[in-house]
């Protein structure tokens, strides 16, 4: 496993090259109460280079830790990009790290509402009852929230709704 990939552009043929391997989950770089990589970034690419860009196309995949938005869950799923076509500008003659093209491309996969009926191994996913605000029984044993002292942003609002009664 390596922590970064990099493309000698010396050394790559005309006709391009495959890579395949893993790179370090730590690339992720992801806050500590978000997604968390459970595993390193798979990759298998072709790679080419035309003119001033070089193409990567094949597969990306990595498993994360989600958590449910139904049932506040965490859950493991495999995000998978494939196929896989990322285009990276050549900046030097040297080498190109592409690490971080790779990384913002598997990122773009994860869901903005996770539900762990999308797990790897999917589960029951229902919100539970006592949570709902509608024909919620005052014996559920959750405590709500009460209303900070002196918030009246709702006030205003619902001043609105009375001047449009008035009319």
């Amino acid at each position: 496993m390596s922590a970064r990939l990099s493309i000698d552009l010396h050394t790559l043929p005309e006709e391009g090259k495959n890579f395949s391997g893993e790179i370090d989950p730590e690339i992720f770089d992801l806050p500590e109460h978000d997604v968390k990589p459970l595993g390193p970034m798979v990759y298998d690419l072709r790679v080419q280079r035309f003119g001033s860009e070089l193409l990567l196309s094949g597969s990306l995949s990595a498993p994360f830790e989600l958590i449910c938005v139904r049932t506040v869950h965490p859950f493991k799923k495999t995000l998978v990009v494939d196929p896989a076509n990322v285009s990276v500008e050549i900046e030097d003659e040297g080498s190109v790290d592409v690490t971080d093209a790779l990384r913002e491309e598997l990122l773009l996969e994860i869901p903005d509402y996770p539900r762990c009926e999308e797990a790897d191994e999917p589960m029951h996913c229902e919100i539970d009852p006592r949570y709902l605000a509608v024909d919620k029984p005052a014996e559920d044993g959750v405590e709500t929230r009460p209303r900070a002292a002196g918030d009246d942003r709702w006030s205003a609002l619902d001043a609105l709704d009375k001047l449009d009664s008035e009319r």
